[in-house]
Formats: structure tokens, sequence, C-alpha cells
């Protein structure tokens, strides 16, 4: 299990065995390189931990905990777990302010405690079967087993697999902010931690300018802490507002020379490297450019390999490439992860808002959207046209839903060949159900930030990374941050057509105008142009009607109907042919044959 997992860790190795439990630790050196290498105990041996993460607020409970009596053996993080779960027991989880994947093995009460953070930025798989528990960071180092029915549904509708499901039965994810109690072979969990947004009536009612001033001191603090670290540490940066912010904090807190990194297109539609160029000129940033010459087909068969269960965004391409430039220069990088959603910044959003006045208008206008030539730019017209009057007259979750769904209900049961029982909005009905008392805006964003920026962005940012054993720290998701950010009302984050409005507010002062007010960027790509291209003939070499049949989930008459209404430009489908290339390719590698240590693959790319 320990080897599978060397990418994640490759500067050291330790185990722990107590009678009939073990429990292992791959490292990736990044704070005390000398004494930290796990697992780690308390004073008398005990309590055992291992962790994937960082905790940025260790320091504080280091000085606490020693004040109370407790001595230290080393002088990173993780032992501060063990003393701290000796101090608080099943509490230690709500006192950590970082990112973490945690394993504690308590010999005297013989039971192990898992405990993912309250955003689910590290990932943490459990397996429990006849009174055994195994537990990993990756799905790669447990036992595979059948394909979950119900998993491969949520990975149609959404183009990855949700929490708590993974794609083999039997195999779950620990949901974020959860402890899992393993105990004379018996499970227990709970939730220790949930962030919500606030009751409506309830929003911060400053200024717009008393809350910019304070959201800028805020993510100064957590840059700050996110910062900490005995190795060098750099920031990927898209020339979007969220990266350059975090760029700019990060530059004036560095002692050092900043390093920076970014990923460009020779598509100009698709290349980002000008606004980020201007961010690394203003702050003087030790700035690394990559411009994208494709070889998609070489990189979409590495990611299926890089990804331990099926993951169809396709920005993990140029994600995966960037990590590789970091991980040449730094070990670890900032990440801006969870500003969309905190904040505001998709489209969707400002799509929420207008279709619930314009919805009897979208009816009529559907049948105009439909006849639309599918272009290949970046999220075009003709899709965001189609979108939004076949969805504006849902429900508020089910047409948030619809923005993004991938394969509809009815497409789904044609693929698959039968009607499924489960249906996988019923996960984001779950969640939003929890927030009935907050406004309706809050409550869609907080579906987001608790299920796809959980199962999508941030597994896409930890996989891609890791491969490359390359840590990323992701700031905007720091509860200094998440705290202000969960109690704004909705004319700070989306009016109209503006959106990240007090983002925006607080950055002005620390970045170039076009930077922060251009239109949202990121790490894209132009999947629906390859696939009209240069990918085509692997998209039909992959959904041959061989394959599919041979593995026996997809319908090969219904998806090689997908490749041709794609290629003759009737529809953007390229998400869902990118669904079902990604899935059959990762089945190939990940049960059809055994999957090994990951290999460094590489760069499709010429460095400018």
């Amino acid at each position: 299990m320990n080897a599978k997992l060397a990418h994640r860790g490759p500067d050291s190795e330790g185990t722990f065995f107590d009678g009939g439990i073990g429990i292992a630790a791959r490292r990736l050196s990044i704070i005390d390189l000398d004494s930290g290498d796990q697992p780690l105990a308390n004073e008398n041996g005990r309590i055992h931990v291992v962790q994937n993460g960082e905790i940025y607020n260790y320091r504080e409970l280091r000085a606490e905990l020693g004040a109370a009596g407790h001595r230290f053996s080393s002088h990173g993080d993780t032992e501060v777990i063990a003393h701290l779960y000796e101090q608080h027991g099943l509490d230690f989880a709500t006192r950590l302010r970082g990112m973490f994947a945690v394993a504690i093995w308590d010999a005297g009460e013989r039971r192990l405690v898992l405990a993912r953070d309250r955003f689910g930025i590290k990932p943490l798989y459990y397996r429990h079967e006849r009174g055994e528990l195994r537990f990993a960071s990756e799905l790669r180092a447990l036992p595979r087993g059948e394909i979950d029915l119900d998993a491969l549904e949520a990975y149609l509708a959404f183009n990855f697999v949700p929490a708590p499901f993974s794609i083999f039965q039997g195999t779950r994810k620990l949901p974020p902010g959860h402890l899992l109690v393993w105990q004379d072979g018996k499970v227990q969990m709970e939730r220790f931690a949930r962030p919500l947004p606030v009751d409506a009536g309830d929003e911060r009612r400053e200024s717009a300018g008393e809350l910019s001033e304070e959201l800028r001191t805020r993510m100064r603090d957590s840059v700050r802490a996110h910062l900490v670290s005995d190795v060098p540490v750099g920031v990927f940066l898209s020339g979007g507002v969220d990266s350059s912010l975090l760029a700019a904090l990060a530059a004036q807190e560095s002692t050092g020379r900043l390093r920076t990194f970014t990923i460009g297109f020779e598509e100009r539609s698709f290349d980002e490297t000008a606004g980020a160029r201007k961010v690394a000129e203003r702050y003087d940033t030790d700035h690394h450019e990559l411009v994208l010459r494709p070889e998609p087909e070489f990189l979409l068969r590495t990611l299926a390999e890089v990804f331990d269960e099926p993951f169809a965004d396709s920005s993990a391409l140029p994600t995966y490439l960037v990590s590789e430039l970091a991980s040449r220069d730094v070990k670890v990088c900032l990440s801006g992860e969870g500003g969309d959603e905190l904040f505001g910044g998709y489209y969707t959003y400002s799509a929420d808002l207008l279709a619930a006045r314009l919805g009897p208008l979208a009816r009529i206008a559907r049948p105009f959207a439909e006849l639309l030539p599918s272009s290949s730019a970046r999220v075009s017209f003709d899709y965001k046209a189609k979108r939004f009057t076949r969805g504006a007259h849902l429900p508020p979750l089910e047409r948030h839903h619809a923005w993004k769904e991938i394969f509809s209900p009815e497409l789904r049961c044609e693929l698959r060949g039968s009607h499924s029982g489960f249906d996988p909005v019923d996960l984001y009905r779950a969640r939003f159900d929890e927030t009935g008392g907050a406004e309706m805006l809050a409550r869609l964003q907080d579906v987001d930030l608790g299920v796809p920026l959980v199962d999508d962005l941030l597994v896409k940012t930890d996989r891609s990374s890791m491969a490359h054993s390359l840590e990323a720290r992701v700031p905007f998701l720091d509860t200094i941050v998440t705290n202000l950010a969960l109690a704004l009302p909705r004319r700070l984050k989306v009016s109209g057509l503006n959106k990240k409005i007090l983002l925006r507010r607080a950055a002005e002062p620390l970045l170039p105008h076009e930077v922060v007010h251009g239109r949202k960027r990121g790490f894209s790509i132009p999947a629906a142009a390859w696939l009209r291209g240069e990918l085509q003939p692997l998209a039909r070499e992959v959904l041959a009607p061989a394959n599919l049949r041979r593995q026996g989930f997809f319908a090969p008459e219904v998806a090689n109907r997908l490749i041709d209404r794609h290629v003759a430009r009737k529809e953007d489908l390229s998400r869902q042919l990118w669904g079902l290339i990604a899935f059959t390719l990762w089945y190939e590698g990940h049960v059809e044959r055994e999957p090994g240590p990951l290999r460094s693959a590489r760069l499709a790319a010429v460095e400018a």
C-alpha cells in the first residue's frame, strides 16, 4: 500500500505496527525536514499519528500544549496532532486550521481515528468489511471491487465521482469535516465541522469599502500562514483575479523573490499568459511560462493513469502540466481554488439570478438557440444560450445543476440501456436542504462549495500536483477567509453580469485594472476544437464498438452518434465525449490491468 503512494511522499517512508494494526506514511518533507518523519507519537508512545497535509496554526497549538505539560520530540506540525488528541480527545479536529487527512492510533483505547479537513482539501478513502478497516489517500492503494453503478450514474451526470461514493463498491470517501472511529471491528462516523452561509438578514452590513479592506487583511493573513515552509513556495498564476491576488500578497509577504508558474496555449482565445505576465512584472517574480503545443492523446492517457477514479474535468491537463513545471523549482505552490464558490465567480450565478426573471422568455427563445451552430471557442455564446434556455424554467437547484449537467437523465438511460433508480442530484438536494435559512444564491454557492469543489476541483489539484510530488495549498479555503465570505450579502458577490464584486474591489489596489476587471480565467483547454481535430481519431478508437462492448457500460451506437454530432458542429458535446473517453481509458488502466507506481511523464510543451 505504501509503495503505491510513493509519488505523494518520495522523501521518506515509515510504518508502525501494534498487534493486528498497522499505519504507514510517505513523506514529502516541507516542515521540520530533520525530525518530522512519520508516524510520530506522543511522549509515552500510546498515540501514533500520520497525516497528509499542513496545519497552519501548529505553532500556536504547540505553545498551548507545551504550557499544559506536553513534551515534544520534533519541531513540525504532525506531532502536535498527537498531543492535541491526547489533550482533547475527539474534539482535536475542531482546533486545527489547515488542510489534512489524519489517522490516529490510540493504543490505550485500541481505536483508530480518521479525520478529514472541513473543506475536503485532502483526500481520504476507506474500506470497511468483515470488521477490517483499510484507508489511504488514493484509491490505488486499496483493494478494487465491482464498479458501483450509482457512482457511475453520478459520474455521467457530473464528470466526477462525488463523496461518499467511490467508483468501487464497498470503498467510500470520508466526507469533509468528518471523523471516522474504528473500534472492536465497528465503525462510527460523525461530523465535526460544517461551514454554513449565514441566514438571510444576518449578512454583514458594513460598507463595501470597509468589507473590502477587511477581506484584504484576512487574505493577507491566510497567505502568510500558507507560506510557512522550510522549502521554497511558488504560486500557480493563471492571469485571473484569484491567482493574481495570491501572487501579489505572496510576493509582498515572501522573504525572497517569489516564483510564479503559468500555462499558455497556441490557440489565442485560451491563452492567459499576457495577464499573468503583467502581474509577474509588477511584483518582479521569478516567472516561468509554458506554451502548450498539444499532444493531447499522450496527455489524456497520462491523466487516466494519474487519476485513480474516472475523472473528466479537462482542465486537469493544464493543471498537471503547470504542476510539473513548478515541481522543477519548488515543493509547494499556492492555488486559487475556492475563490469562485465563495465570492461568486461563475457565470452560472449570473444565470441563476437572470433565470428568475427571464424564465418565460427563455422558453420562447429555446427553438432559436437550438439552431445555433456550435463554436469551438471557450464557453461560446451558442453553448451558454442552449444551456440557459433549456434550464431557465426549472426550480432553483435543478436549474443550477442544469447549467453544468453532463449527461441528462434521458441520455444516461439511452447510453446505459436502462433507467437507474438513483438520481445523482439527490446529493445536491441533501446539501441544499441544510441551508434553508440562507439567501438563495448563498445556498447555491454552498452546494458548489460542498460537492463540485470537493470532488472535482480539489481532486484535480491534489492528484495533478501530487503526481509530481508537489504540495498545492489553497489560501481561499482558510477559515479566516471563509468566515467572512459566508457572511457576505448578495450585492457584494453577484449583480447582473458583475461577479466577485467585493473580491475585485479588495484586489484593486494590488493588481492591474485589466486583471481585476477582466473576464474569468483559469487553466482551461480547447477541448471542443481538439475533439473536432487532432483528438477525433483517439475518440473513435477509444469509443470503438468493440471496446465499449467488452467493457459493457455504454451503448456503442449512442457514443458514436455523439462523436458524429459534435464533429458536425451541431452541438458542443466535448464534455460528454471527454467523460466517456476518460472513463474508458481509466477502466483499461485501473480495472483491466493492475495499476502500478506512477511514472513521470514528459512535458508536451515548450517553455516560453
